[in-house]
């Protein structure tokens, strides 16, 4: 039975396969591999062309052109090596639907098959080539046909024991040539690395369902236990009970196990109900949020509406507003008199005002001043800190880096110089003078000895003459 909404680009292949010739067939199928390739792969797309290729039987077209000479085949081993890969991916991820057992018992081993002999035709036209690239091309067209059977297999992972059984595959594996036995053995690597895979798969499965079975069992067991114990509570209690009591004692055991099933009942009532509720639920907060968001909005438009609204000027007062409103302001200043002055009286505070605001602002320039200079020397004190500690050492500097240790202060070159003449008469004492003296001690230096030329030197914001 043929699939309703075929592709077209199926129907016009097949039909073009069906008009054209023998030795043209194999190119024509050619044309299913742009197909599968500019379709996305793993889509449900791709899933509906396979089954159309498989439906309007061209992927047994594709096993016959195989199963030809290829020396009779147009384009060669090219053309051959082409149609593998069609064919291996036509059959991986196709579902044949009803006929299942065809395509999985016959199909399948068939291509893998095939695709071992053109294996085996291809080592042979290698080993007998002669010319080096003749042998690389046979080399890259067996690598295709091998690549071509490893995604056949990985994909159908039954065909694995058909192919380490094939004679075929052990001729192949027998091969004194390296290049050929290296290809043969990556192939026999991935396959048991599928094969490994599988039976990890298989292992878990089996895992699985061992333990839901264990589980199974242990439920079960846990069932007939707390009903043996039930049931021994039960026959316990009627040993005890007086028999003229029997019945009511059964009446109040069914009371007790009708109301525990009623509330077992109605609590799972109540949850599947809440569950078929909860879509209702959730669109209802989220209605909620959204006219919650909105009246926010709407109130702040609103707001920014009356703020920025133009102002419409006073309205007109009536007659009988002004006579209200004078009757008012009469009332305040009649409620609140203001004090008399003479007019000497207020021209003497006025002065006095003056007095004082020509005193505050000319404070307050000095004050001004004053903040400027303290802003001032602190910067300088701060640039000369910061050149100190940048400044290399004496014993390190050049000519134009002891610039860096003079101070624009009058007061700290007077001090530097003191200290160091204090220093060098030191030094230059006799030894005898130095007799008693501690590491701690001043020494006296005269005032005159102090008034040395301070040469070029800028000092306190002066220039000398």
């Amino acid at each position: 039975m043929k699939p309703t909404g075929t592709d077209p680009r199926i129907l016009s292949l097949a039909s073009e396969v069906v008009k054209s010739p023998e030795q043209n067939v194999p190119v024509v199928l050619l044309k299913l591999k742009e197909i599968i390739n500019n379709t996305p792969l793993g889509s449900s797309e791709l899933k509906k062309i396979k089954q159309d290729i498989y439906c309007y039987d061209l992927i047994r077209y594709c096993l016959l052109v195989l199963s030809q000479d290829y020396s009779r085949i147009q384009g060669g081993w090219a053309t051959i090596s082409q149609l593998t890969q069609i064919l291996s991916h036509c059959c991986v991820g196709l579902e044949p639907g009803e006929d299942a057992e065809e395509f999985y018992n016959e199909l399948l081993p068939s291509a893998a098959e095939n695709f071992l002999i053109l294996g085996r035709q291809l080592q042979t036209c290698f080993i007998n080539a002669a010319k080096g690239e003749e042998k690389d091309e046979l080399l890259h067209f067996f690598q295709i046909v091998t690549d071509s059977l490893f995604w056949l297999v990985g994909g159908h992972v039954q065909l694995i024991q058909n192919v380490l059984q094939s004679d075929h595959f052990l001729h192949l594996l027998q091969t004194d040539n390296v290049q050929i036995g290296s290809t043969v053995m990556t192939m026999v690597q991935n396959i048991l690395h599928i094969n490994r895979s599988k039976r990890a798969k298989i292992l878990l499965e089996l895992n699985r369902q061992k333990e839901e079975e264990d589980r199974r069992l242990q439920l079960q067991l846990q069932r007939q236990r707390a009903m043996r114990l039930s049931r021994e509570l039960r026959l316990s209690m009627l040993e005890i009970v007086h028999p003229g009591q029997v019945e009511k004692h059964n009446r109040e055991i069914e009371e007790k196990s009708a109301l525990i099933i009623q509330k077992h009942w109605r609590g799972y009532r109540e949850r599947k109900i809440f569950l078929q509720q909860k879509p209702s639920l959730v669109e209802y907060k989220a209605a909620v949020i959204l006219q919650r968001a909105t009246l926010k909005f709407l109130a702040k438009c609103r707001k920014k509406k009356k703020l920025y609204t133009p102002w419409q000027g006073f309205r007109e007062l009536t007659d009988a507003r002004r006579i209200e409103l004078k009757q008012q302001v009469d009332d305040y200043v009649r409620r609140h008199p203001g004090s008399q002055m003479s007019d000497v009286t207020s021209r003497e505070l006025h002065s006095q005002a003056q007095e004082r605001l020509q005193h505050y602002f000319m404070g307050r320039a000095l004050e001004d001043r004053a903040q400027l200079h303290r802003e001032a020397l602190k910067a300088q004190i701060s640039t000369n800190i910061e050149q100190l500690i940048k400044a290399p050492n004496l014993k390190e500097a050049e000519w134009k880096e002891p610039e860096l240790f003079l101070s624009r202060s009058r007061p700290v070159v007077a001090k530097a110089k003191q200290d160091h003449l204090t220093t060098l008469k030191h030094i230059q004492a006799p030894w005898w003078k130095k007799l008693g003296e501690e590491a701690g001690d001043e020494i006296d230096v005269p005032k005159d000895e102090l008034s040395v030329e301070l040469g070029t030197l800028f000092i306190g914001g002066t220039k000398p003459p």
